[in-house]
């Protein structure tokens, strides 16, 4: 399960508080950063663990030179990925600050993905054992959310326990005008 077990993280306790805990997917889009002013409005003073889940490099094969006996290079994967830790350790801080601001008692975690974004958090909900799991949604439908999947889609399919999906400000303020329209159509006919 990615990122549970000895993967490295922030914010990493061995003891659990007597409070409200819930855990907050955050990837620094406009989504994640609503979802964390949402989860403050809905549970001032709360503790929050702001999750960054990062995945390692994966080497993919190489076709390497077609047959023709060249090798191709190989990058360091030591370096890529401690770049790529260091980045989700910085946004998971930048969450958790966010966080902070808003009323939140926040701190960061980052957590390893082998699998998907998704098991990982819900492997990290469940360890913490967290009340709730806060997401952003992209408001991806069709074809689209299909294709891309859904981070959300999953957690709602899939989690044991209440998951809150807030959809980005230009998603809700879309979703408002549709709903807006439809009164209107509705009252005319």
């Amino acid at each position: 399960m990615c990122g549970v077990g000895g993967a490295p993280s922030l914010g990493d306790s061995t003891t659990k508080k007597e409070t409200t805990m819930i855990l907050a997917s955050y990837d620094g889009s406009a989504d994640a950063q609503s979802a964390i002013d949402r989860a403050a409005l809905l549970m001032p003073g709360a503790e929050a663990t702001v999750l960054t889940v990062w995945e390692p490099f994966q080497l993919a094969p190489s076709g390497g030179g077609m047959g023709m006996g060249m090798i191709a290079p190989y990058p360091d994967n030591g370096a890529i990925d401690a770049a790529n830790q260091a980045a989700a350790e910085a946004q998971a801080t930048e969450g958790a600050d966010r966080a902070t601001a808003a009323g939140l008692d926040a701190e960061p975690r980052i957590a390893v993905c082998v699998d998907s974004v998704a098991a990982t958090i819900l492997a990290v909900s469940d360890e913490l054992d967290a009340e709730a799991i806060v997401v952003g949604t992209r408001g991806l439908t069709g074809l689209r959310s299909m294709l891309l999947g859904s981070v959300s889609h999953h957690l709602l399919q899939h989690a044991d326990r209440s998951v809150i999906v807030v959809p980005s400000p230009a998603v809700a303020d879309e979703r408002r005008g549709w709903i807006h329209r439809r009164e209107i159509v509705a009252v005319e006919v």
